[in-house]
């Protein structure tokens, strides 16, 4: 019998890459999305993760749930318990991606974070979770968003390990493919770069000559990130390089 997966999120970075895995794997893939959308090799049904209308209906007969959707603040509270709560008398496999030093430091994003983790934990039913560093495109999109500016800023002293979202979907659809299992291991990618060096490199990829300028920035959550609290050192897997990534964004 083939295994139906439901996507959650399947429109996303990461739900692009994984989504056409998935079904290349044989899965019967459902992706969940709030309109309608065109025929393609998986099935895209109607849902609401906001509201709740469709939800149930789109859960039901899957085997398992890949949890991706985010939103800012209490969004993700709420729209993963909206998830839950749809599920009926089955047990799918709770598949959810998460990140790296949720539970070291004091940034809202990441708490709600790790209140869905709980959710998760607690819902009954089997899960894996799978925590990451932050993708690559982080950088990109920090440097992008001040392109209009003389100098590009980013925060002293403060490292990160960028992973490629492929690598992350790969780890999902092999994880999709075993029994739940809890928390894995971490996923990080393959360098540990300062943040003023890693916008350095994204602009002499993508031909933009500014200066960068280090700046040093106040508050808890920025010291939590400075001792590396958000680093997978001893779980690095990935193996594509910020530069390689890089060359593709010209």
């Amino acid at each position: 019998m083939t295994t139906t997966i439901l996507v959650t999120g399947g429109t996303g970075r990461l739900g692009r890459a994984l989504v056409p895995l998935l079904a290349e794997a044989g899965y019967r893939v459902r992706v969940l999305t709030r309109a309608q959308r065109a025929p393609a090799a998986w099935e895209w049904v109607r849902g609401d993760l906001r509201t709740g209308r469709g939800v149930a209906e789109a859960i039901e007969g899957a085997d398992v749930l890949v949890h991706l959707a985010t939103s800012l603040g209490r969004g993700d509270i709420a729209a993963t318990r909206t998830l839950l709560g749809a599920v009926g008398a089955g047990k799918p496999h709770l598949v959810y991606p998460s990140i790296v030093g949720i539970d070291s430091i004091a940034f809202g994003y990441y708490r709600a974070k790790l209140a869905c983790e709980r959710l998760v934990e607690d819902s009954g039913l089997p899960w894996t979770i799978l925590r990451t560093t932050q993708f690559h495109e982080l950088i990109a999109t920090v440097c992008d968003a001040q392109r209009r500016l003389p100098v590009t800023v980013m925060p002293s002293r403060v490292c990160f390990q960028p992973i490629d979202g492929t690598e992350v979907a790969e780890r999902l659809a092999g994880l999709v493919a075993a029994p739940a299992a809890g928390r894995v291991p971490d996923l990080g990618g393959p360098q540990v770069r300062d943040a003023a060096d890693l916008a350095r490199s994204y602009l002499r990829a993508i031909g933009r000559r500014r200066p960068v300028w280090p700046v040093p920035l106040a508050g808890k959550a920025i010291r939590d990130f400075r001792a590396g609290r958000h680093l997978a050192r001893e779980r690095a897997a990935g193996r594509i390089t910020f530069e390689e990534f890089a060359s593709g964004r010209r």
